[in-house]
């Protein structure tokens, strides 16, 4: 059993990759961070939110990273985590984010009983 340390206030959401090599851990220090399964290592640590991050998704084919705070949804590419896109529009709190399994949708679930897809 592994213990991963290395957030500074606690953690909201994590999603294994498809491959179940890399951990993704969102968290209220409005980061995320990569980690090796294997080693417990950080691998990246990926920053751009204002708020405490709230859900984190990869897609199904392993290419991206959605994350969710407050009212915003940020695309990354999971092996360079860079930003590739931030969906902006919520009119309300965004909780959850989730893919289709082709990986071409992407539904977030708002704290006003919404889904938007």
């Amino acid at each position: 059993m592994q213990t991963l340390e290395g957030h500074s206030n606690y953690v909201c959401a994590v999603a294994f990759s498809p491959d179940s090599k890399l951990l993704a851990s969102a968290s209220s220090d409005r980061t995320m961070k990569l980690w090796d399964t294997s080693s417990g290592a950080v691998l990246q640590t990926l920053e751009g939110h204002s708020k405490h991050v709230s859900d984190i998704a990869f897609s199904p084919d392993g290419k991206l990273l959605a994350s969710a705070s407050n009212k915003t949804i940020k695309l990354w590419d999971a092996s360079s985590g860079a930003v590739l896109q931030m969906l902006e529009g919520h009119s309300n709190y965004v909780y959850a984010v989730a893919f289709s399994p082709d990986s071409k949708l992407l539904a977030s679930a708002l704290i006003d009983r919404t889904v938007k897809l």
